[in-house]
This record gives structure tokens, sequence and C-alpha cells, in this order.
């Protein structure tokens, strides 16, 4: 007899949505293997996108980045140690996780702030942040208009690239 009241209240799960799921899985793999076999075009890599495009450097600066006792981040230009900007603690939150980014595969690699970071304004007036230590870049311009206008900041206005 408990056999039977526990059949009862037994759950069952409707076919279709584990049919629902299957097929989303299905989808799924399908375009996976058709991005992996060329019937679809892979989204660009952005340094490959403007070599092909003809895109070259319209600006640049190197840039030194310092985190200060009082926990400010100080922006030194790279050649001439100038002093770019400060961010107090609880500013420049976007070039803090940027930086600490780019700063985070320097120590995986045992490399230490020698080689400062190149900020490159792009003909099509696209910014990317770049280390030439690890080859790691940030494609700032990716990000918003306000986080790019941080960086922006930080260029010279009229210099052009060599």
């Amino acid at each position: 007899m408990i056999v039977r009241e526990y059949e009862k209240d037994e759950i069952t799960v409707s076919k279709v949505p584990l049919m629902l799921m299957g097929g989303i899985v299905a989808i799924t793999l399908v375009l996976t293997a058709g991005v992996s076999l060329g019937v679809f075009e892979r989204q660009s890599i952005p340094a490959e996108a403007r070599a092909s495009a003809g895109i070259e450097p319209a600006a640049e600066r190197t840039l030194r980045f310092f985190d200060e006792a009082d926990g400010t981040v100080r922006v030194e230009d790279g050649a001439t140690a100038e002093v770019l900007a400060r961010f107090e603690t609880g500013e420049g939150g976007f070039i803090r996780a940027t930086v600490r980014s780019l700063v985070h595969q320097r120590r995986i690699r045992d490399e230490g702030p020698a080689v400062p970071f190149k900020l490159t304004r792009w003909e099509n007036d696209n910014l990317t942040l770049s280390d030439p230590v690890t080859g790691r870049s940030v494609e700032v311009s990716s990000f918003g208009p306000d986080n790019r206008a941080v960086y922006a900041g930080l260029l010279p206005a009229t210099t052009k690239a060599p």
C-alpha cells in the first residue's frame, strides 16, 4: 500500500521542455561547427581588422602607472615622467581595472614595470592600451564613451605617430 501512495506523487517531466533544451544544444553545436568550418565569419580581432583596412596610428604615448601610499593612481608619460593625471581613491575605476589586468599578466611572467604601456589613438578614432612586454592589449573604445574619454585625455592633442 505504501508503495502505491508514493507512485501517485511521482514527479513527471513533460517531454516538450526536454525537447526544447535538446534543440538549443543542437543549434549551439551546429553554429559552433559552422564557425569552425568557415561557414560563418569569425568575429574579427581588432589588430587584424586594422591591418587589413590599412588603419594607422594617429597619436601614441607611452604611460606609466603608479599606486601611491594613499591609494591614488598617478599616471606619467613614459618618456618624460611628466605627471598626466592623478586618480584619488574612488576615482578612475576603469583605469584601475584595465591597468591591473595588464599588470597581472606581467606578474604571471615575472616581468616588472621597466617597460611603459602604450596608448594609441587610431585613424578611425579607436583607442588601444597595449603592453609591449606581454603582447596583451585592451580596446578601450569598446567600453563606452565615458571610459574612452578618460584615456583620450591622456593623449597629446596634435602629435602624429611616426
